[in-house]
């Protein structure tokens, strides 16, 4: 994989993540498939699911593929 695209996407899902940290607070009701998440599998357990899902999970991605683009210039 090239270096470019590895910054390029760790930067953006990076972004992604903080980006939903922000709509989660600021104004939640921009996610749609929060309500359906919460509809289906109750207020605690649909908040977890998409929190891990939207936002934990692009955030892990864009750090460890911001690592490996920064290891491989430094290579």
């Amino acid at each position: 994989m090239s270096i470019i695209f590895q910054l390029v996407f760790g930067l953006f899902a990076l972004g992604y993540g903080i980006y939903t940290i922000y709509l989660r607070r600021n104004s939640p009701e921009k996610f749609g498939k929060l309500s359906k998440m919460k509809t289906a599998y109750g207020e605690k357990v649909g908040n977890i699911i998409h929190f891990i899902f939207y936002t934990i999970i692009p955030i892990v991605v864009g750090v460890v593929f911001l690592v490996i683009s920064i290891l491989n210039l430094l290579r």
